[in-house]
């Protein structure tokens, strides 16, 4: 099957456009100045953000159709970008190093923590509209109740480093890495495997691929550049830059850490004093806390979502915010921020730290941690009809 651009594409935005491009072109400078390695990591987050709203890759619009409407399209998506990944990631960490510097995977432990932080995780994101990587690429395109959304998901995740210590007290299991123990090659063989056995049963349980994953779409510059793309290429292509985030850091994709530092840095701008606080009294963070935004790889990652997430509405003619959004999708939009950022502080990360570089390191805990943020998802879509967002666009994140 095949996509079609639409037949009457809307005009690009070009002031947009040029902001998204001289944004990009002085930040890279900038930073290239300070960091080449920080540099590249913005140009990887252009991509991503490219990637993600033209392919309208949404890990929260995915479990919803699943769920919902029984369509394994973008689960089946998501299946190919973990497979991909693993497959780019496995010589590097079981090398352990890439470039010459030390490379390692993201792999945590399995805990109460974790399994409440995602299971938090996955009310919120359906409450909130998306989630992580969904919530910066929909605020990038220009959508209002996103940027509510991305706010509170930066408050929730700093009001997370305030009970981190007490949370991380409760029993768990210690980090376990599926490469480590079994060996890269059969790590990755039974988790693409087990994936395929999960979709195989998923269909024979009567669910089906509503939408075209375009896996026979032919390459065309113009969709390329202007969208929209297949599910397929959105799937290599996070996969890919993932890989490529990977090279270039030595650590894997991700993202609420970014929402943390924002959150941290504007309570402090309001008095909050973070010596009051064990998390922030730690040598790491209270450094990180102290440098300027652009010194944190994951703050420049998310940037750079944003710039190339206007920069593919703006080529899609997309961009216009509308800016009423009604009390109930507003509170909706809180409350979902918050959960959000508190339960990513507890878990790890969220649908790309905890989920996709997780599973993508052959870490367990990435498989807790969807099982959990399923689980929630469940809640979370019953909760929708209440906040009046029964109508929204299934096709949406």
């Amino acid at each position: 099957m095949s996509i079609a651009l639409p037949s009457s594409p809307r005009p690009v935005q070009r002031p947009l456009l040029l902001v998204a491009g001289i944004t990009a072109a002085v930040l890279f400078i900038h930073i290239w100045s300070e960091s080449q390695t920080r540099s590249w990591v913005l140009l990887i987050g252009v991509g991503l953000g490219i990637a993600l709203y033209h392919a309208a890759f949404g890990f929260t619009a995915a479990y919803r159709r699943a769920i919902v409407d029984r369509d394994l399209s973008g689960i089946a998506a998501q299946a190919v970008m973990l497979i991909v990944a693993m497959g780019l990631f496995a010589p590097v960490l079981a090398a352990g190093e890439i470039f010459g510097h030390a490379a390692g995977g993201a792999v945590a432990p399995v805990s109460v923590a974790m399994l409440t932080g995602a299971f938090i995780f996955g009310i919120g994101m359906h409450l909130g509209g998306a989630c992580a990587s969904g919530t910066l690429f929909t605020v990038g395109g220009g959508n209002s109740r996103m940027m509510v959304t991305l706010a509170f998901f930066c408050l929730g995740s700093w009001w997370g480093t305030l009970d981190l210590a007490w949370w991380r007290a409760l029993p768990g299991l210690p980090p376990v890495s599926l490469g480590k123990e079994l060996g890269y090659g059969p790590a990755v063989a039974l988790q693409a495997g087990l994936l395929v056995f999960i979709l195989w049963g998923l269909h024979r349980l009567g669910a089906r691929f509503r939408q075209p994953l375009g896996w026979h779409t032919s390459p065309d510059f113009g969709r390329l550049l202007r969208g929209p793309w297949p599910l397929i290429w959105g799937a290599l292509a996070l996969a890919v830059l993932n890989a490529a985030m990977l090279a270039v850091t030595g650590r894997p994709w991700g993202v609420t850490w970014g929402f943390t530092l924002w959150g941290a840095k504007t309570m402090a701008v309001f008095g909050w004093d973070p010596t009051a606080s064990a998390y922030w009294n730690q040598d790491w963070t209270a450094a990180a806390l102290a440098r300027p935004l652009l010194s944190s790889t994951v703050s420049v990652s998310n940037i750079g979502i944003l710039i190339g997430a206007l920069a593919a509405g703006s080529l899609a003619g997309k961009v216009g915010p509308t800016w009423r959004i009604g009390f109930r999708p507003f509170a909706a939009a809180v409350i979902g921020g918050l959960m959000m950022g508190y339960g990513a502080r507890l878990a790890y990360g969220c649908n790309i730290g905890a989920f996709f570089s997780g599973i993508a390191s052959t870490s367990l805990h990435g498989w807790a941690w969807i099982a959990m943020a399923l689980l929630g998802s469940v809640i979370g879509i019953r909760l929708r009809p209440l906040f009046r967002l029964d109508g929204v666009p299934a096709k949406k994140p």
